[in-house]
């Protein structure tokens, strides 16, 4: 089956900065995709460009099997849910259902209806006097309710409290099963979207430094505690992400490693924890990094 986006050696410059540096990568149908980088690491860059929001500086874009930009067959397609999405003043919450309702082919109006009323959205309040977490709703409703084939959400919860932020995965879990299709989450709250991601892709500084499944991801990393000493020993010759002590105890987070291995420092008495998605990426994004850049993911 052919991939639904290529993008090949993409490369987005503003003058002197480059945004996207020779980017290259593939999505497949009916998968979810997380997007993660820190802030200005280039992702809205690449969803820009994905939606034919941007003309790329070199490269080439691919939807569907066709150049996006100018092109209503690949536009038609693709659902873009932005962060701060803006709308006329004179917009009310039912306008803009109505206006997406028209935009998209697959849309699913009684799924909308019953969404509104779960998120319990006020129709005739005009969407510039929303609250903010109101706003996100109306964006998830129509990611969802729009029933692209390809349903890109930009940070889409902000504002949401952490019942709504659960509803929203619950239900985006809930609809992907019934309605596959390919779902790009862009977020900094990785460890709440962790158990929904299939494939992990990281951006930092405009280069991608992790292309990989979910799954082989999250089984490279793990942690060592114990007796300073013991834990130096066991680490030494490894690659070592990071290394915490605190007295004579120290904690190390390792990348690799066979279950043999892990065992190994089980039986040497150091105590051994997986490490979380989002752990794991924090401490790639900061290495090869200088030591006041290296914060974590935002």
């Amino acid at each position: 089956m052919s991939p639904i986006v290529e993008v090949n050696r993409l490369t987005k410059r503003y003058g002197s900065f480059t945004a996207l540096n020779q980017v290259s990568f593939s999505l497949e149908e009916g998968k979810i995709y997380g997007l993660l980088g820190r802030n200005g690491a280039g992702k809205t860059t690449v969803m820009h460009l994905l939606t034919a929001q941007l003309m790329a500086t070199e490269g080439t874009v691919k939807v569907f099997g066709e150049h996006p930009y100018e092109n209503r067959n690949v536009l038609d397609r693709i659902c873009f849910i932005k962060e701060s999405q803006k709308y006329p003043d004179t917009f009310r919450v039912k306008d803009i259902i109505s206006t997406a309702a028209s935009l998209f082919p697959n849309w699913d109006n009684d799924y909308a209806a019953s969404l509104l009323q779960q998120f319990q959205l006020p129709l005739d309040r005009r969407f510039k006097k929303l609250s903010k977490g109101m706003s996100s709703s109306v964006g998830i409703i129509i990611g969802l309710a729009s029933r692209a084939p390809l349903t890109i959400f930009d940070e889409p919860y902000l504002g949401l409290d952490v019942v709504a932020r659960s509803m929203f995965y619950d239900l985006l879990i809930e609809d992907y099963g019934s309605h596959p299709r390919t779902i790009i989450l862009s977020t900094h709250l990785i460890d709440e979207i962790s158990p929904m991601l299939e494939h992990v892709i990281l951006i930092d500084r405009g280069e991608i430094k992790i292309n990989e499944e979910a799954e082989r991801l999250r089984d490279k990393g793990y942690s060592v505690s114990g007796p300073a000493g013991k834990v130096d020993v066991f680490t030494a010759g490894k690659q070592v992400l990071s290394r915490s002590a605190l007295g004579g105890y120290a904690t190390a987070v390792v990348l690799g490693g066979s279950p043999s291995e892990r065992y190994s420092a089980a039986e040497q008495g150091l105590e051994v924890k997986p490490v979380s998605l989002q752990e794991l990426i924090v401490h790639m994004t900061k290495m090869n990094r200088p030591a006041h850049e290296q914060g974590g993911i935002k």
